[in-house]
């Protein structure tokens, strides 16, 4: 009994963790972590056994991109994405508040393979640094192959008076939604504005950047800065946790890795 027991052991804490891999990324997971405090991101790792990567690992996000550091890889294409209409819910996890797709909502294409838009949800500030520089929020849309591999876009956003489009068609709903746990249907939307072609992106392997912090993500950051209002940000910041209210972790050594960039005015 005891030589098995070992077995056993591992067997259910692989399971476990294909389960907090699937909960994070599908944005269903019961908060169990803060941004701040004895929860906070310098002890994510010690939370739970699935969290284990969010200290241990070597590829985590986000990062800060340093220009000068890129690597033009000339391998790399345009980003390709299309999306269409969806049933979709409005939902605040407590640490983060973000649209969940019930239905299919279009693909990301990364080397000929398809990953399927799963969710979106925002961090205030940005998780993602450019030259050391965090702008006022950025937008994580997630995606998920059939093999449950993960790819992130990401779209950062410096406050302004121009509103984002695409949280215009939120702030109603924004503005019924309670506190933690709680949704509003949104009904059928049309994200065409999402899928906005992008002359510019970075690329690198790293993590799911909130708890378990899996890692071989596929991470796309967005060169073209979009515009968000004081109003909005104030609108999503308003349902978060007290301890989630600036829900950024903050950015992760590179060891080591490549960003690469992929450009197209550059030959």
């Amino acid at each position: 009994m005891s030589l098995m027991a070992p077995r056993v052991s591992s067997v259910v804490f692989a399971l476990s963790l294909l389960v907090g891999i699937a909960s994070a990324i599908d944005f269903y997971r019961e908060m169990e972590f803060s941004y701040s405090g004895i929860d906070g991101p310098n002890n994510w790792g010690k939370l739970d056994p699935t969290f284990t990567p969010c200290s241990s690992g070597r590829i985590q996000s986000p990062i800060n991109i340093q220009r000068n550091m890129t690597v033009h890889n000339k391998q790399l294409k345009p980003l390709a994405r299309r999306y269409k209409p969806a049933n979709a819910t409005l939902v605040n996890k407590g640490f983060s508040v973000g649209v969940r797709f019930e239905e299919d909502a279009g693909q990301l294409w990364i080397d000929g393979k398809s990953y399927a838009l799963k969710q979106v949800h925002w961090h205030l500030p940005s998780e993602h640094r450019i030259d050391g520089q965090q702008f006022a929020a950025e937008l994580h849309m997630v995606h998920r192959a059939p093999d449950n591999s993960t790819a992130v876009v990401a779209v950062l956003y410096q406050e302004a008076n121009a509103a984002d489009p695409f949280i215009c068609r939120l702030m109603g709903g924004l503005n019924k939604l309670g506190k933690e746990n709680s949704e509003v249907p949104l009904g059928n939307m049309n994200i065409n504005e999402l899928s906005r072609r992008s002359r510019k992106y970075y690329r690198y392997v790293g993590s799911l950047t909130t708890p378990p912090c899996m890692e071989d993500v596929h991470w796309s950051i967005l060169g073209k800065v979009m515009s968000i209002s004081k109003e909005q940000i104030a609108a999503m910041d308003s349902p978060l946790n007290a301890d989630c209210k600036r829900n950024a972790r903050p950015c992760q050594p590179l060891n080591g890795r490549e960003v690469d960039l992929y450009d197209e005015l550059i030959c």
